[in-house]
């Protein structure tokens, strides 16, 4: 499994499936939810309300991943997660922040999705501190590579140079040292 950091806008990433930083409803928020939801059309929210709810209002919940098509951007799917907001971290919050990644992953294996893109999930809005989110990303990545085949490529998508830098120290840390590049999306780049 090849595993990239790249910086820039993650709504323009190549690759078969992006992450959505959602809330609970689907419907749309700020951050990366809004970006995504503006890229992606009308169709990914009338897609989103179709959706069941678990309970009223609440499609789906902290830790866990729902799938949707992608409409209108480059990706072929969007799988939406839920982070936790950061409370101090004495309330489960880092089983959480990994249990968003499994969950996602497991989406993109059962739907035989090669590459995924994940943003900084709940560095933004949510509070999470980004080098502790940072290490429980990479360390849920590797620890997934280790036992599937699926996805094939993984790309952590940061909003700027220093949460980028984040993460690539974290890969640094455990699995060689990426390469930082220019990726052919304009205003990106990417560690290889």
């Amino acid at each position: 499994m090849g595993i990239e950091v790249i910086q820039g806008d993650i709504t323009v990433v190549a690759a078969d499936a992006i992450v959505n930083a959602a809330n609970e409803t689907l419907l749309g928020g700020s951050g990366v939810d809004g970006a995504i939801h503006r890229a992606s059309g009308p169709g990914l929210l009338a897609e989103c309300r179709k959706l069941p709810e678990i309970e009223p209002g609440v499609r789906c919940r902290t830790g866990d991943a729902r799938i949707t098509s992608a409409h209108r951007m480059l990706a072929r799917f969007v799988i939406h997660t839920v982070g936790p907001v950061w409370q101090g971290g004495e309330s489960g919050e880092a089983e959480l922040l990994a249990q968003c990644y499994r969950s996602c992953l497991e989406l993109a294996e059962h739907h035989k999705i090669n590459s995924i893109a994940f943003p900084a999930l709940s560095c933004g809005a949510y509070g999470y501190p980004a080098e502790q989110a940072a290490r429980i990303a990479v360390a849920e990545v590797h620890a997934w590579k280790d036992a599937h085949s699926r996805p094939t490529r993984v790309i952590f998508c940061c909003p700027d140079r220093a949460m980028a830098e984040l993460y690539r120290a974290e890969l640094e840390g455990g699995a060689g040292s990426p390469r930082f590049v220019a990726d052919p999306a304009p205003g990106i780049r990417r560690s290889l």
